[in-house]
C-alpha cells in the first residue's frame, strides 16, 4: 500500500498489527500525498482523502498542476511466492538425519509447535533449486559451500517464511538474504517506471549500506535489467530521486533517508513484498525503532520478513513478535560471545599514557613485519570520540604509520574513501568510533586495538569480532584505567570460560546495558567508600554480593593494596 507521512494522516488511519493495511490493487490521482513519474498509488482503503491532499499547498499545486498528465489508475501487480522445492536428495532427508547436518553445523531451530517444521539445512549451493543467474554468479565469485547460517537460513527464506536470524559477525548473513532476495524478485512481475522497489533491505550505518549493496550486485551481475539502489545520508539526494523514480528492484538503505524519500514521493511501499532487517539489535541501538515502525506498519499486508541481528536482546523478540509472522528461529554457534580464535590482552595505562602505549605497540609491530619481510597487518584502533580519532591517525601518521581515520563527523566521501583505502591496502591502520565496530566486514584484519574501552560488554565482542573472522585467527589489545574496571573484570572472566570451554552468557540490548551502566557506578561508589575506609583502619563494609567477586578480602587494608585489587 502507499506509505501515508505522520502529519498527512486522521487519527482513524493509524495501524496497528491487529489491523493491517488490505493489499495493493490500484493507483488513483486521489493519493496526492505519493508522486513518483507523474503516478499516485493508492490501496483500496485509502488513508488520505483529496480533501486532506488539498490542504497541503505543494501537494494541491502538483495535483493542480499535473492532473492532465497522470492516468486515472495504474495496476500493482500481486505479488508472487512460488512454491519451492529443494533438490530430490535434500527432499527426501529423514527427521534423524536433518538433526544431524543441523549438529555438524552448530545451528539450533526452534519453530512454534502447531507449525511445519522448517525446511531441512542445504549444504550444496546446486541442491537450493536456485537460479541459473544467480548459480552462474555464485560460481564467478567461487563460493563453493554455504556457511552454516546460509544453508539453513537460505531454505527458509526460500520457501517463502519468515525468519529471524541470528549469528556471529562474519557468518554470511548478508549472501544469505541477498542471494534469496534476488531470487523472490525473478519470481515478481516487472519493475516498471514509477514503481516502487520489489525489496527493501534496512541497515543501520552507511557503511553497512553500501557493503549490502555490493553483495546483492554480485550475485544480480548476470542479470539484464536488474538495478538496485542504495539510499543513504551524506550523498547526492538528487541521484537517489531519480534512481528510485525510474523503478528498481532492490532498495537498500538506512532508514532515516528511506523515509526522506518516502515523504518527498520519491518511492513507495505498494510493490514491497520482501524486507529485510540487518543488524537489527544496531538499529534499534541507534534509535531507529520509530523509522522502522513507520515502514513495517505501511507495508502491503502480504510481505515476507527476515530478521537477522547478531545479538537476541528483549527489544528485538519484541520487534520479532510484532513484525514477523510465525518465524523460523534460526540461531547459529555462540552468539555474542568473545571468539575463541581471539587472543585477548589488556594493559592497564592511565589516560595519559595511551597514545604513547599505542605507538609503542604500533611501531614495534611495523618493525617486527619489516624483518619477517611481510607486509604491516591491517589494524584497527578503536576510540571513543570523533575529536581523539582524528588526533589519533595524525600521530600515527606523523610516526611514518599509514593511517587513517573514520567517523560519523566526516563526510561520505571521506568515509568512503578511508575504507577504501583500508580494504585496498592503501592504509594499514584505521582509527574509528564505533560506527566501524557492527557489520563491517573487512578480510584479513589481524588486530584490534582499543585505546579507549567501550561502555558495555556487547560493544567489546563486537569491536574484537573484526579480526579473527571466518576461521582466522586474530589479536585483540584493550588499554584501560581505572574507569573501566568493571567492564575489564567481566571481560576477564569471559577470556577465561573461553578457554576452559564454558559457556560465556550475558545479557544484550538497550536494557541490559542500561542496567550494566547502574552496576558500574554502584561498584565505583563501593571502590570509593573502600578507599576512604582504608584511611580509617579495619571496618566492615556492606558490598553487594554480585560485586564481591571483583574485590580482593585484602583490598580493605590500605589505598594502595585497594588499587592493586582492582586492576585484576
Amino acid at each position: 500500500m502507499s506509505y501515508v507521512p505522520p502529519h498527512l494522516r486522521s487519527p482513524s488511519s493509524s495501524l496497528s498489527r491487529s489491523s493491517k493495511p488490505t493489499e495493493t490493487s490500484a493507483v488513483t490521482l486521489d493519493d496526492t500525498h505519493r508522486t513518483t513519474n507523474n503516478l499516485s498509488y493508492s490501496s483500496t482503503n485509502s488513508h488520505l482523502s483529496h480533501s486532506n491532499a488539498s490542504s497541503s499547498p505543494s501537494l494541491s499545486r502538483w495535483a493542480s498542476s499535473n492532473a492532465a498528465a497522470v492516468p486515472r489508475t495504474l495496476s500493482v501487480p500481486e505479488p508472487v511466492y512460488p512454491q519451492w522445492k529443494p533438490s530430490d536428495r535434500v527432499f527426501r532427508m529423514k527427521p534423524e538425519q536433518i538433526e544431524e547436518v543441523r549438529l555438524r553445523l552448530n545451528v539450533d531451530v526452534t519453530v512454534a509447535p502447531d507449525l511445519p517444521p522448517a525446511p531441512a539445512p542445504i549444504e550444496s549451493f546446486t541442491d537450493m533449486g536456485l537460479h541459473q543467474s544467480i548459480m552462474k554468479d555464485i560460481s564467478f565469485h567461487e563460493y563453493t559451500r554455504p556457511t552454516s547460517i546460509q544453508a539453513q537460513a537460505m531454505p527458509v527464506g526460500l520457501s517463502g517464511r519468515d525468519l529471524l536470524g541470528c549469528a556471529e559477525t562474519g557468518s554470511g548473513k548478508t549472501a544469505a538474504f541477498a542471494i534469496t532476495m534476488i531470487q523472490h524478485c525473478l519470481a515478481q512481475p516487472p519493475v516498471r517506471r514509477g514503481d516502487g522497489p520489489l525489496a527493501l533491505v534496512l541497515a543501520p550505518t552507511r557503511e553497512l549500506a553500501q557493503q549490502i549493496e555490493k553483495e546483492v550486485k554480485a550475485f544480480s551481475r548476470s542479470l539484464e535489467s536488474f538495478r538496485t539502489a542504495i539510499v543513504v545520508g551524506g550523498t547526492n539526494i538528487s541521484e537517489q530521486r531519480s534512481e528510485l523514480r525510474a523503478g528498481v528492484n532492490i532498495v537498500v538503505a538506512t532508514p532515516g533517508r528511506f523515509i526522506h524519500h518516502l515523504q518527498e514521493g520519491n518511492t513507495s511501499l505498494s510493490r514491497i513484498s520482501f524486507v529485510v532487517l540487518d543488524e537489527a539489535d544496531r538499529m534499534l541501538d541507534m534509535g531507529f525503532e520509530p523509522q522502522i515502525r513507520e515502514v513495517m506498519q505501511n507495508l502491503p499486508q502480504k510481505h515476507q520478513t527476515l530478521l537477522f541481528s547478531a545479538t537476541m536482546p528483549m527489544e528485538i523478540e519484541a520487534l520479532a513478535q510484532e513484525y514477523l509472522n510465525n518465524p523460523v528461529q534460526v540461531k547459529v554457534g555462540k552468539v555474542s560471545c568473545p571468539t575463541a580464535n581471539v587472543s585477548q590482552i589488556l594493559e592497564k595505562v592511565s589516560e595519559s599514557e595511551k597514545i604513547d602505549g599505542l605507538l609503542a605497540l604500533l611501531v614495534e609491530e611495523a618493525s617486527q613485519a619489516e624483518r619477517c619481510g611481510r607486509p604491516f597487518p591491517l589494524t584497527i584502533v578503536f576510540v571513543e570520540r570523533k575529536t581523539r580519532c582524528d588526533e589519533v591517525a595524525e600521530a600515527l601518521v606523523a610516526q611514518g604509520l599509514r593511517a587513517v581515520a573514520l567517523h560519523g563527523g566526516r563526510s561520505q566521501a571521506e568515509r568512503e574513501a578511508a575504507l577504501r583505502d583500508f580494504r585496498n591496502g592503501a592504509t594499514n591502520i584505521l582509527v574509528a568510533t564505533d560506527v566501524a565496530s557492527r557489520g563491517l566486514d573487512v578480510t584479513g584484519v589481524a588486530h584490534v586495538v582499543n585505546l579507549d574501552l567501550p561502555k558495555a560488554m556487547e560493544d567489546y565482542v563486537h569491536r574484537i569480532g573484526r579480526t579473527g573472522r571466518a576461521g582466522s585467527t586474530g589479536q585483540a589489545t584493550s588499554f584501560y584505567t581505572d574507569r573501566d574496571v568493571f567492564l575489564v573484570a567481566h571481560i576477564r572472566k569471559a577470556i577465561a570460560d573461553v578457554g576452559s570451554g564454558n559457556t560465556v552468557a550475558f545479557a544484550t540490548g538497550k536494557v541490559a546495558r542500561r542496567k550494566e551502566r547502574e552496576a558500574a557506578a554502584a561498584q565505583k561508589e563501593a571502590r570509593i567508600a573502600l578507599s576512604n575506609l582504608s584511611l580509617m583502619g579495619p571496618t566492615s563494609l556492606n558490598i553487594e554480593e554480585k560485586y564481591r567477586f571483583m574485590i580482593s578480602p585484602s583490598s580493605i587494608k590500605t589505598e594502595g593494596a585497594a588499587d592493586d585489587a582492582w586492576d585484576d
